[in-house]
Formats: C-alpha cells, structure tokens, sequence
C-alpha cells in the first residue's frame, strides 16, 4: 500500500539506528495457558506451506504468507525476526563488552527483547533463539504439556477466536492487551531482559519511543477483511492510538514507582528523563543554547532534568476530547507528577502510582466508549493545535505528534473518508515535519511545528 511505503520511508529513517537495530521488541511470557504448563513451539511450527509458510498470500482465511513478511530483510515488518541477528551485529557486540555482558547473544539483558526467551524447560522441539522475536512472543505459548495449546486447535473449524484466547492465545485484537505486549520491550517490564537501563543507551543501544497504531501498521501481516471483522470485529486507529498513550502512560509511571527500577545505584535512572535536557553542546560562550522550551503545563524547577512526557503530554492533549469526564483528574495528576519530581524520590513515587492511576481509568474508558467516523480528524487537530503551543515543547513529544498525524491520516485513507491523492499532497508536509526530528542533535522546533501545523490544517479542510 502506498501509505505503508510512505510510512516505511520516514520510520526507517527516525527509528532505524546505524548498524540495523530497530527499537527495542515485543514479548510475552504467558504465566499459563487453560491446561499444563506452557510450551513455545518455535517458528518452524508454524511455517509450514498449509499454515502460514506460503510464498504468496492467497489463504482463503488468513493470508498464509505470514511468515514471508515476518522475514522481510529490509523493511520494518521485518525487524522482529532480525533482532537476534542484531546481537551479533557491531552495535550488539560494542553494547556488550561496554557493560561485561558476555556474548550478546547469550546475554540475558538483551535476549528478554530480542528473542522469544522462554525458560528452556518450556521450550518444545523446533523452538530455536536464534529466531528472534518469533510469532510466540506476541501470540503466547502455543503448545502445552498437556497437548491443550492454541496451535493443534487454532485452525480446525469448531474453532473460534474466544475459544483459543481461553487457550492460551494472546487477545492482540483488543488494544490493552496489544499495548501491553508491545510496551514489554517498547518501554520495558519487570520480566527478565526487558528494561533498557541509561547505561545500556550509554553504551550504544537505540532510545526507545513507542506509538501502538503505527507500530502496529508496520507489524501487520494480515488483511482486515469481511473473515476477520466477523471473528474479531473492525479495529479502530483511533481507539488504538489513545488507548496505546494511557497504557504507556500507565507502564511508565509503573516502574518508575519502583525503586528497583527508579535508581541506578545512587543516581536516578536516567532512562526516565527527557534525554535532550541534558545531552546538549556545552560551551562557555556567552550565549546559550537551550535545547528545551519552558513549558506552563510542565512545572519543574530550571535545571532539574524532566521525566519524558511524550505519552503524558499527547495522553492530556486529547483526554478532554474523548473523554472529558476523565481529562481534568489527569492533568492535575501530571502537574502533581511533575511538581513532586522536585521535592524528592517518594514523594515523586507516590505521585507516579496518582498519575498511573488516572492513565489506567483513560486507558478503561478510552477502550470502552463508541467512536464515531470524525474522531481522527478531532484527534488530529488536537494533536497539531498542542503540538504548535507553548505546552508542546520538547523533541521526543514532537517525535510522538509526527507519528500520530501521520497513522490517523492513513487510517483515514483506509476508511475511505480521505483519497489516495489528497494524502499524497499532505505527506509533502508530513515528510518536513519527520525532517525536522530525523536528527535529535539537528531538532528544528520551528520547523516541525510549521510543517504540522500545515499537515493538520489540509487535513481539517478535507473532513
């Protein structure tokens, strides 16, 4: 499709680092499926020429070429299955000998997100590591001891979409359970392996950053068709985008309020805070070079370095429009958020359990309310009306803005309520906005902000 080609254009370029490292990837550890214990069959298992192995897509219920995509050495779709291969890579091997890790490869660090990495007693005859990120990590075990996986019933006909999630199938259909799996190693867990400390970006490895309806366009190997609407209902971007921001929200705030996770011996841990408000070009001339605005709705004391709000400032941008009754709770808790980073380490853990609190209750009602056919188009004047104000401020919000302007204009074309050729035109806009951000040391405010602004504006007329 031409919005995915354009989609992989600018994503390659924003989230590819040198070295062909993707950001950090998904995956799950099912605690249990409905019989036995777990088992991860490994790829293999489902890439047979009757499953989803195919050399073209031409399934008569899923595609059955799946598993092609999935391999795709270039582009985005192909990331999960390269991210093993990464560990070996330069990059891999210089993050590894920086923090006396070992072999990346066999680093438990670094394979919680760039391997299916199940316990070896849950692994089944053709599970390999060196996969990658396989088809288990985001659809759970598929085999179990007792022979009661999804995998030996999924396909046969008795079968239904509610009777292999009770299987151990992992719901990706419904966006809190496709947020969370994604947020594993796109932001991090407690799980083994999936929390990318300041000292491993020290070290080399990529920032992370996270936005579930475009990561979710860029991962899709399969058709929304008249099959998958009967069994799992039509998605909407819109309803996947925001509850993708609570959920964030709500697994940022989540670590953080734990001290394991919030200190690195006796410093804070930097992965946390907005990276630019520090990393910046130190001279003693007399005149400064701020990389960061002074932002109303952000209350932190000069000099102190903020917590990365991106999720938080898009999560409040469009609370008030989608869902009012919860918007005003959440601004106060992130103010409070914000204002207690100040005064010290549990005060501000205690107002993170507030503001994860609130982002739980958007993330609730964000999942549940109706959405109607002009939301997007709300959601993205929101988005570019914040992102061109004095409370949208920093590269990584900017970053978050871009993207999801860009993801809702493609749902848009897919939804037919915007042509093929009135995206095109827009997309002139769109690609200055990204090239204003492409570079975090090169980040042109000014620039991003005016190309947005153009963006939303051509796409407001079109509604």
């Amino acid at each position: 499709m031409a919005e995915r080609s354009a989609l992989n254009h600018a994503l390659r370029r924003l989230l590819a680092p040198a070295g062909g490292a993707m950001l950090a990837l998904c995956v799950i550890f099912p605690a249990s499926v409905a019989i036995g214990n777990p088992v991860f069959e490994g790829v293999a298992s489902c890439a047979g020429s009757t499953c989803h192995g195919r050399a073209e897509g031409n399934g008569a219920v899923v595609r059955q070429d799946e598993i092609a995509t999935w391999q795709e050495p270039s582009s985005p779709s192909g990331a999960h299955s390269r991210a093993y291969a990464v560990l070996a890579g330069r990059r891999g091997q210089q993050i590894a000998a920086s923090l006396g890790l070992g072999s990346a490869t066999s680093a438990e660090a670094c394979l919680g997100c760039h391997a299916t990495y199940a316990p070896k007693a849950q692994r089944g005859a053709k599970f390999t590591l060196s996969d990658g990120v396989g088809c288990e990590s985001c659809h759970g075990a598929s085999g179990s001891t007792s022979g009661a996986g999804w995998l030996a019933a999924h396909y046969a006909r008795p079968a239904t979409h509610a009777s292999n999630i009770a299987a151990g199938l992992i719901p990706l259909d419904t966006p809190k359970a496709r947020a969370n799996v994604c947020l594993d190693c796109h932001y991090g867990s407690s799980k083994p392996g999936q929390f990318v400390t300041h000292a491993m970006m020290a070290a080399g490895h990529p920032r992370i950053s996270f936005e579930l309806d475009l990561f979710s366009t860029l991962q899709q190997h399969h058709d929304i068709d008249a099959d998958y609407v009967a069994r799992k209902s039509r998605p909407n971007a819109v309803r996947f985008w925001a509850v993708g921001q609570a959920e964030a929200v709500r697994r940022a705030t989540s670590l953080f309020a734990q001290p394991k996770f919030a200190s690195e011996g006796i410093f804070p841990q930097f992965y946390f805070y907005d990276c630019h408000s520090c990393h910046r070009t130190i001279t003693d001339g007399p005149n400064r070079k701020l990389t960061f605005e002074v932002n109303p709705a952000r209350p932190i004391a000069f000099g102190n370095p903020p917590f990365n709000d991106e999720n938080i400032i898009l999560l409040g941008a469009v609370a008030g429009a989608l869902v009012p009754s919860e918007a005003a709770a959440f601004r106060t808790a992130a103010r409070d958020f914000h204002k207690a980073m100040a005064s010290d380490a549990g005060a501000a853990r205690t107002a993170a359990q507030g503001l994860g609190a609130r982002a739980g209750a958007l993330a609730d009602a964000l999942s549940t309310r109706g959405y109607g056919k002009d939301d997007a188009f709300r959601v993205i004047a929101i988005i570019a009306g914040e992102a061109t104000s004095a409370q949208f401020t920093d590269y990584a919000g900017s970053v978050q803005a871009v993207m999801a302007v860009d993801t809702l204009l493609n749902a848009l074309v897919r939804e037919g309520r915007v042509t093929s050729g009135a995206a095109a035109g827009i997309r002139a806009n769109l690609a200055r906005a990204y090239k204003a951000v492409e570079e975090p040391n090169a980040y042109r405010p000014a620039d991003f902000r005016s190309a947005l602004k153009a963006a939303a504006g051509a796409i407001g007329r079109l509604g």
